[in-house]
Formats: structure tokens, C-alpha cells, sequence
């Protein structure tokens, strides 16, 4: 019997989601972040078998609930017989030990529901790495629920000793644990940075394609390259280890489009940490893409949550081009065109899925890049040749070849304006001087 089989032979647990309201999101009711987190239990492999809120002015220190509320708990497990409680918000060592306490199930949180989702998903050697370490920050202040086991012996006198020399120890083997996958996170992120500087040096414009979980990012990346570079399903984090691909403009133009995971309310802090030598793919792209499925009601909040991690990641600044995707499935249920918000610059409605609207994107994406860009009127000679391709490429110009040298009029990106300044100089100069040629300096 293969391990494939026997997972999937072994009944999914029976989850009970519960939630604290106390308003201090106005963004988000209670109910709407239950469904998410329904969502989410579904994806990690669970049976929700009911869900509920309750309303107060904060959590509970203890119990999280009200202590009253807890207790209703025993009631919700003999009528449902969930075998598993998850609640909507991050708790306390303290507050998770209570309710396992009273239900005497496993009980979870929103985060480490998104890092069990995040280690089912993790393919590459690099994703799996990062969600290790974020799995390993979440474990350690939790540590003590580990070792119920020492206190069923009756507690007092020859229990305390040896649970806590065994404790202490557990915690100073993961400590060591997550300082030698910091390391090895580290080493990753300077390889990404020496990729990013490879690709600098050809000059080729960066995108990152960003927005929240399931909006459709990973099928966009695959239409505009015309093949299926990376999986697109339809579920919650498909896509966790970011892509890079060359993707045409038109007219010559290339851009480098990196699609990156996902993002979601509340995600926890110890992912954004883990992941941020993949997340810096973003801080270092030249303008960002944002995809938002225009299907969904909560769309205005879910990219509220994504300037929200822009912002934390220090990338909020920077150009961006809306796409409101999955325009199909809000047509089919209107009578007129849909139309998105223009609350920003650059908007473009499409549906990936079936490649409308990728040649206005196209566009679009060409538009912005050419507000970042320069005019140039440089003539450089013919050995130029690399830096030649790279204008056409990266470039919107006119290219006239002449007797002695070919003159470039147009717009570039700032960086390859200064090459062309440079190449031109030392052109100048080789003509005063009688010498022939110069070469391109790249």
C-alpha cells in the first residue's frame, strides 16, 4: 500500500472554527473572516462541521472565548463530534492549553493553519526550507503543551526536575534549529540577489506580479508566456516558490515577470519573516503587477491587505498596473460591461483563463514602464553591439544607422540612459582622437 493511498484513506478531521468579534477591524466582519478561515481548513485537508462568533470588547486572556463560552464548547463537540478547533485569530500558549483543556481536542489558529497549508504545499527545496523555519518560530513559545505528558504522573514531588531539564533541552535544540536555517534562508537570499544583479546587468525591466491568495496570478503568468510555466489551481496558496519569465511587450520590448506567493488577512508574521528572501523579488522588481479577482465581494478588502504587506515589505511606492482578473465570471452575471474602479493609473480588466484582455495588458504594462523611462539622443559606434540589443529590447527608439555610427533617439529606462551618455562620450572622444572605434563598455 503506498503512503499516497493511506493518506488519503484516513477520514479528514472534523474542524469547529471559532472567532472573537471586537470590531477593531472595520474592513472585515467576523463572518466574512470565518469564511475565509473555512476556506482555508477546507484547503489544509479538514471537514468544517460549524463555525461561530462571539462578540466582545477584547479576547480573553485565559480562554479566548469567555469563560462561559468555552464551556459551551463540550456542548458543540457532542453534537458535532469535531475532532479538531480552530480559531480565527493567533493565540497564546496560555489560551491554547485552556481550550485543549476544556475540548480535549488538537486546536489550532489562523497561523498555524496557513503554515500547515504552506508545508503541504512547499515543492522546491527553497520553499520548504522557509516554512520549516516559519514552522520552527511559531513552535517555540509553544513548546510546553509538548510535555503534558509529564504532569498525567500526578505532578509534585520527582515530576518537576526532569520535565524541565527535558524542556529546557527541547528548546535549546530548536533554538539551534532556527539559527541554522536563518543561516541557510540567508544563503538563498543572496543567491536571489545575485540573480537580480545578473539580470540588472542585462538591463531587461522587472515585474512582480503580487495580490491576494487565488486571485488568478499564476494563470496570468502562464497566459502571458503562452505555456504552463507554473501550476494555476483553484485553491488557497498553489503557488508558494516565485517564477521568473521573459515575457514580450511588443515592438521589441521584453519584461522579466516573477509571479510570488500569495498574500491574506492576518498572515502571520513569522511566514512574512521566513519568506522574505523570496518576498525582496517584489522590493526589487521595477514596478509591481497586481492582480485582483473582480469576482470576489471582498475584493476592495483583500487589496487593502495586500498595500498592507507592500507597505510592510517597503515596496508600496512603487509604479503598479491593476488587473482586475477573472472578468468572465463577473459578466456572466450583468447586464452591462463591467468597469473597475479608477483608483488607479494603470487598470485593466481581464480573464486570464481564457487570455482576454492580455494585448490591452501588454500595453498597459508597456505604458508604465515608459513613464519610468527617459529621452535619449546619444550616437555610439557600431562595435556597441551589445548595448545596441539591449536599447531595442528594453527601449521605445528610433535607430538610424549611419557612415560612422548609429544615432538612438527615444526613451530608455535611467540606467541604460547613462550607459548610452557613457558610450556616446567615449565615441566623441575616440573621434577627436582619430581612433575608429570604442567598443561598448558593457
Amino acid at each position: 500500500m503506498t503512503k499516497e493511498y493511506i493518506e488519503s484513506a484516513q477520514p479528514a478531521e472534523k474542524a469547529l472554527l471559532i472567532a472573537v468579534d471586537t470590531g477593531d477591524d472595520p474592513r472585515w466582519s467576523a463572518e466574512e473572516s470565518l469564511e475565509e478561515l473555512a476556506s482555508l481548513a477546507t484547503t489544509a485537508g479538514a471537514e468544517v462541521v460549524g463555525s461561530f462568533a462571539q462578540k466582545r470588547q477584547t479576547v480573553h486572556p485565559n480562554y479566548y472565548l469567555g469563560k462561559g463560552k468555552a464551556e459551551e464548547l463540550k456542548e458543540w463537540k457532542s453534537r458535532t463530534g469535531f475532532t479538531l478547533l480552530i480559531s480565527d485569530d493567533e493565540l497564546s500558549p496560555k489560551q491554547q492549553r485552556a481550550l485543549e483543556t476544556i475540548t480535549k481536542v488538537k486546536v489550532l489558529d489562523r497561523s498555524g493553519l496557513i503554515l500547515d497549508i504552506f508545508a503541504q504545499r512547499a515543492r522546491t527545496h527553497e520553499g520548504r526550507l522557509q516554512v520549516e523555519l516559519a514552522q520552527l518560530e511559531y513552535q517555540l513559545p509553544r513548546l510546553t503543551r509538548l510535555w503534558e505528558h509529564l504532569s498525567r504522573t500526578g505532578g509534585g514531588i520527582g515530576t518537576r526536575g526532569p520535565g524541565e531539564t527535558q524542556l529546557e533541552t527541547d528548546r535549546r535544540i530548536i533554538r539551534e534549529r532556527i539559527r541554522k536555517m536563518r543561516e541557510r534562508v540567508e544563503e538563498v537570499r543572496l543567491r536571489r540577489e545575485t540573480a537580480a544583479r545578473s539580470r540588472e546587468k542585462a538591463r531587461l525591466p522587472t515585474a512582480a506580479i503580487v495580490g491576494y491568495t487565488n486571485a488568478g496570478k499564476s494563470t496570468l503568468l502562464n497566459s502571458l508566456v503562452g505555456e504552463a510555466v507554473v501550476g494555476a489551481e483553484d485553491m488557497l496558496f498553489a503557488t508558494l516558490d516565485p517564477t521568473s519569465r521573459k515575457v514580450s511587450l511588443g515592438d521589441g520590448q521584453t519584461l522579466i515577470l516573477t509571479d510570488t506567493v500569495g498574500f491574506i488577512h492576518k498572515l502571520p508574521h513569522q511566514l512574512v519573516e521566513a519568506f522574505r528572501a523570496t518576498l525582496e523579488e517584489v522590493t526589487r522588481a521595477d514596478l509591481l503587477l497586481e492582480v485582483v479577482d473582480a469576482s470576489d465581494p471582498l475584493a476592495k478588502e483583500h487589496r487593502s491587505t495586500v498595500r498592507d504587506v507592500l507597505d510592510e515589505l517597503g515596496a508600496g511606492h512603487k509604479p503598479k498596473v491593476v488587473v482586475y482578473n477573472k472578468i468572465d465570471l463577473v459578466e456572466a452575471g450583468m447586464d452591462h460591461p463591467f468597469r473597475p474602479p479608477r483608483d488607479d493609473r494603470h487598470v485593466v480588466a481581464v480573464a486570464a483563463r481564457q487570455s482576454r484582455g492580455l494585448d490591452r495588458l501588454r500595453e498597459e504594462l508597456a505604458a508604465t514602464l515608459s513613464e519610468m523611462w527617459v529621452e535619449v539622443e546619444a550616437a555610439i559606434p557600431y562595435t556597441a553591439g551589445s548595448l545596441l540589443s539591449r536599447v531595442r529590447e528594453r527601449g521605445s527608439v528610433q535607430i538610424d544607422y549611419r557612415d560612422q555610427d548609429v544615432l538612438v533617439t527615444g526613451q530608455v529606462a535611467a540606467p541604460l540612459a547613462g550607459e548610452l551618455e557613457d558610450a556616446a562620450a567615449r565615441w566623441r572622444r575616440a573621434l577627436t582622437s582619430g581612433v575608429s572605434g570604442s567598443g561598448d563598455g558593457s
